[in-house]
Formats: C-alpha cells, sequence, structure tokens
C-alpha cells in the first residue's frame, strides 16, 4: 500500500469535511527521527486554518482535529492560532513539526512559517522540555531487569537533543542518526547501534536485557542537563511577526479553486496549476470527481 498516497488523500478528506485549509502536514515520530520499527504507525500532524468568520465568532471553535488513532495511522493537528501560541512560548512540538524530514503538504505559508520560528526559538525551554521527556520516560519505562528497546529511544533521543543544544544553542537535528555522530560518547556508540538495528528489525513491543552502561550514562546526562537548563537565561519574545503572519493568513483570500468557477469541459489548466502551488499540491494529488456538473478537488 503506499501510505504516502493515503495520507494525502486522508489531508484532503479533513480538508472538505472540516472546511479548512492545511498549510502544512509531516511526520512527526519514530519514521521522521529515523529508528521505526517494522510495525510502527505513521505519526502524522498538520496545522490548518478556518475561515476568517470563524475567528470572529463569540462561541470559541475547537482548536485541535483529531481525526484518525488505530494500529497504522495517528492523525490530528492544531489550528494556526493555537500553533503560533505554543510557537511563541516555543514549544518544541511545534518547532519539530516545522523541521521534520518528512513532509506529506508543503505551502508558501508553510515555509513562511519555518523562517519564523528561528525568531521565537528558546534554548531554555526546549532543554527543560527534552529533559522532562528523558526522565520521565528513564522513571516510567527502564527500571526492570528486561525493557521494551523502544523505550531506550526514547530517553537516548531526548538526551542526545539536549545536549545539542547545550553545546551548540540552536535546535537539535530530527534525524537520530545526526544527533549520535555529533554528541553520543564514542564508547557507548556499538551499544547503541546494535539496539537500533534490533528495534528496526523487532515489533514495537520487542524485549532486551536492561544495559548497564548505558543505565549510567542516562543518570549522569539527567543530571548534567537539568543543571544547564536551570543556567541558561530566559528568552523574552514579542507577538509581532507572529501577529502579522495571522492576520495575513487568516485574511488572505485564497486563489480561487479553478473547478468550482468553471464548467466541466475546457479546464484552464494555468488556473488548476495556480491553484495547486498555492494550496502546496501538485496536479497529481490533486482528486477530481463530478457534482452538479462542475468538477471539484
Amino acid at each position: 500500500m503506499d501510505m504516502e498516497r493515503v495520507i494525502r488523500e486522508k489531508l484532503a478528506e479533513i480538508e472538505n469535511k472540516e472546511n479548512v485549509r492545511i498549510i502544512m502536514a509531516v511526520e512527526s515520530g519514530s519514521r521522521a527521527w529515523g529508528f521505526a520499527s517494522p510495525d510502527s504507525d505513521y505519526d502524522v500532524r498538520f496545522v490548518y486554518v478556518r475561515k476568517l468568520e470563524d475567528y470572529l465568532k463569540l462561541d470559541k471553535t475547537r482548536d485541535v482535529i483529531e481525526w484518525q488513532l488505530d494500529d497504522t495511522l495517528d492523525i490530528s493537528g492544531w489550528d494556526l492560532k493555537k500553533a503560533l501560541q505554543l510557537m511563541h512560548e516555543s514549544n518544541p512540538s511545534i518547532f519539530e513539526w516545522c523541521a521534520s524530514p518528512i513532509v506529506y503538504r508543503c505551502s508558501p505559508a508553510f515555509e513562511e512559517l519555518q523562517e519564523i520560528r528561528k525568531e521565537y526559538y528558546s534554548k531554555k525551554k526546549s532543554l527543560y522540555h527534552y529533559w522532562h521527556m528523558a526522565s520521565s520516560n528513564y522513571e516510567n519505562y527502564l527500571q526492570g531487569e528486561e525493557v521494551r528497546i523502544k523505550k531506550y529511544f526514547y530517553v537516548i533521543r531526548p538526551l542526545l537533543a539536549a545536549k545539542w543544544i547545550a553545546d551548540h544553542g540552536t535546535q537539535p537535528p530530527m534525524l537520530f542518526s545526526e544527533l549520535l555522530d555529533a554528541e553520543l560518547p564514542e564508547e557507548l556508540r556499538a551499544i547503541v547501534n546494535e539496539l537500533l538495528d534490533k528495534k528496526q528489525k523487532m515489533p514495537e513491543m520487542g524485549l532486551a536485557p536492561k544495559i548497564k552502561e548505558l543505565d549510567c550514562f542516562i543518570k549522569k546526562e539527567l543530571e548534567t542537563i537539568r543543571l544547564a537548563a536551570d543556567q541558561t537565561e530566559t528568552d523574552r519574545n514579542t507577538w509581532d511577526t507572529l501577529n502579522r503572519y495571522f492576520i495575513k493568513q487568516v485574511t488572505e483570500r485564497p486563489v480561487p479553486n479553478p473547478y468550482e468557477l468553471l464548467p466541466s469541459i475546457g479546464i484552464d489548466l494555468v488556473a488548476l496549476t495556480r491553484y495547486a502551488r498555492a494550496n502546496g499540491k501538485t496536479l497529481t494529488e490533486i482528486n477530481l470527481f463530478r457534482k452538479g456538473g462542475k468538477e471539484t478537488c
């Protein structure tokens, strides 16, 4: 099954049924990090924009769409306003979405957001985020004599991401392999590479004996990262850039869909191409069907 095509069709379905415009959609989990298991699901995350009037209503519109959650697909998204509010607070989730190497939907709005995020990155908040992620996973899942292999990576990855931040002061790369090369001590690489090989060949529930060398590394780094976060200065951000971007996105008139404007014969290919580009689609991604004597997508 072509999962990328399935995901793109799901995104189009969301737009049609929820009456929203999706400006970005990416992979956010182990597949984006580069250590998926054979049965790993697809963690699809997206940001969408509603019509202007939805933002002006007195009654609050829900700012999350939770579309699908099963053994294969986990699809959910945030309203643009929520995403920008979290970016202002330097929430690492939205930063990781913007840096994902696997993109299912792109647009000029997404490309602009990727640039804006650099202005709102907080070293201190990111250090605390990755420290908390590593610490909670270690305490909850790596205390027995046998542990799930998957959970080692949900501790090691945030630890290495935090080490990257402490060393470089920038957003860490998404790919686990880049973090390994830059931040993992040489004497641990063979151990971690062996675990990685097992994880990529075994189901999600695969177990392995607890590894003493990794435990010592994890405990030491948790203390070091917490101290580094405590000593890092707090960042102060304004709302100006995000406000301008938000107003632009909710007030910008979308490029008309030519299938809704033109008869089913003589479709203007130039208009169709302009529509596709503005909405982050390709011509082959547009799913056509007849409705009321017109074709729409």
